[in-house]
């Protein structure tokens, strides 16, 4: 009975260890190659519990997922200016036939790598190369990538990988290039500066200039309003005057006389040489 259960023990032992190198379980994010001699035989999409021949197939799975090629240092590439650039970029991509990405880079992601990375950067480099500093810092940045993504596509087909994206991360300009151009966007800006110093005060001096003129005019036109009315005022004033004083002439001359003494007798230390018959002291006499 005992070498029964023990052969019986065996084939089972015998039976489990042959399914377990007969069945595979494929994950939904893998994809599954059966080899069969080290030569590719079946490629498995489907996820789920799958069969193979023991000792004689073997398995390698390959990640479905997408995936991300960070470039380690920002590249130099040049514009259509001889400018000096540092793009910092990224791919994003993913195994789209997995007997196609073992044929040709031996499943090997490393590989795969090297090779997306040299496809991109020999693009940038095209793109670049066409685009001035202006153009792939701002104004064909979207451009740039679209058309990137395309190329690098067509060629990473080849290696059954698809190009999913293309990113600009950064783009900028070396150190010694960014300070050339800070000296130069300083000098332009201060020339800009003084050209509109020189115009306001070009246009200040005019606007000063005018209002001279202007003051001038003004100070003309109110003196000679001022002229005008004064001799008119001493045209009446002097009609007036004549009119009164030619009703009583004894009385103006009289007045004239008071006012040439109050003006001549002005101050006690003022001195007056006269005659004393003199017509000057005509009222002085007839005091009395």
């Amino acid at each position: 009975m005992k070498p029964r259960l023990q052969v019986a023990g065996a084939v089972l032992v015998l039976l489990l260890i042959t399914a377990s190198m007969s069945l595979f379980t494929v994950d939904q994010r893998q994809s599954a190659v059966i080899f069969q001699m080290g030569e590719v035989k079946q490629v498995i999409t489907e996820p789920g519990l799958h069969v193979k021949w023991p000792m004689i197939q073997n398995v390698r799975f390959f990640d479905n997922r997408i995936q991300t090629l960070d470039s380690q240092e920002p590249e130099r590439f040049i514009t259509s200016e001889k400018k000096n650039v540092l793009v910092d970029s990224y791919v994003k991509w993913r195994i789209v036939d997995p007997r196609l990405y073992y044929v040709s880079v031996g499943g090997d992601e490393a590989r795969a790598s090297t090779r997306l990375s040299q496809t991109v950067n020999d693009g940038l480099r095209g793109e670049f190369g066409r685009r001035t500093v202006h153009d792939v810092v701002s104004g064909a940045r979207d451009e740039i990538m679209e058309e990137m993504r395309g190329k690098a596509d067509l060629d990473a087909r080849k290696i059954g990988v698809q190009i999913i994206d293309v990113r600009l991360k950064r783009v900028e300009l070396p150190q010694e290039v960014s300070e050339a151009v800070y000296r130069r966007m300083e000098a332009e800006r201060k020339r800009v500066a003084n050209e509109l110093r020189s115009e306001g005060a070009a246009e200040s001096e005019k606007i000063r200039a005018d209002a001279d003129r202007q003051r001038e005019v003004i100070l003309a036109e109110a003196y000679r309003d001022a002229q005008k009315i004064k001799g008119e005022g001493d045209a009446r004033a002097a009609a007036i005057y004549g009119q009164a004083f030619s009703q009583n002439p004894e009385f103006y001359a009289f007045y004239r006389s008071l006012e040439a003494y109050r003006a001549t007798f002005n101050s006690k230390h003022d001195l007056l040489v006269v005659e004393p018959n003199s017509d000057f002291f005509k009222y002085l006499k007839n005091a009395k």
